[in-house]
């Protein structure tokens, strides 16, 4: 794997993006798997889906610097977690590449998704009128940046059920290839607004939030 990007956003919080380059089998050599990881490889399609979730236990790895064991279920929402380490985690992948957020103090959210115009006829399944009346017609980096940051937002939050139409809002915001927005979560476990973080990489989109950030 090569590391093409880490970030420290502060002492407690970072994140870092690999690309790909191994095979599933050199991945595996490079992981210590017991009976339960091992079924679910055995249960994923081969090919990227595999590559991706190798990818991102090995990352892992390097970020934490350790030889043993790492641990890292699910919960019953499915939002995967540090068993035997105190960190918070949060992971994404996309085509080559796979990467991974890192707290100290308080949950974390990252998404990374390869820019397509495609996103143009989906927009309304995951962006309410009021929100694309604010961005405009055919804004598809500005559009990314909003699904990022949604779920950045779903991944930080770890419940089931909540609707990136129905309970997030993204305000209205100034679209740069790095930079800032604000969104309103509005769901039954929890109503918060966060600030979030987007940034192009290379072909890419990248957001990502931090619990509490000021």
């Amino acid at each position: 794997m090569a590391l093409v990007y880490l970030r420290e956003l502060d002492s407690n919080v970072r994140f870092a993006i690999w690309r790909i380059e191994e095979t599933a089998d050199e991945l595996i050599g490079r992981l210590q798997l017991n009976v339960r990881e091992r079924t679910t490889l055995s249960r994923l399609n081969k090919g990227k889906r595999t590559l991706h979730w190798l990818a991102t236990r090995v990352l892992l790895r390097e970020m934490l610097d350790t030889t043993g064991y790492i641990d890292c279920p699910s919960d019953e929402n499915g939002k995967p977690y540090l068993a035997n380490f105190p960190q918070r985690i949060s992971l994404t992948h996309s085509f080559d590449y796979a990467a991974v957020m890192m707290s100290n103090n308080g949950e974390v959210g990252i998404d990374l998704e390869l820019v397509k115009p495609k996103i143009l006829r989906i927009a309304d399944k995951f962006m309410k009128p009021g929100e694309l009346d604010a961005i405009g017609n055919d804004h598809v980096e500005k559009l990314y940046a909003c699904w990022c940051a949604k779920e950045a937002v779903y991944k930080l939050q770890g419940n089931k059920g909540v609707s990136f139409k129905d309970n997030m809002t993204v305000l209205p915001f100034d679209y740069q290839e790095q930079g800032v927005l604000h969104l309103d979560l509005k769901a039954p476990n929890r109503s918060e607004q966060f600030k979030v973080y987007y940034e192009r990489f290379q072909d890419y989109m990248l957001g990502y939030v931090v619990e509490n950030a000021l």
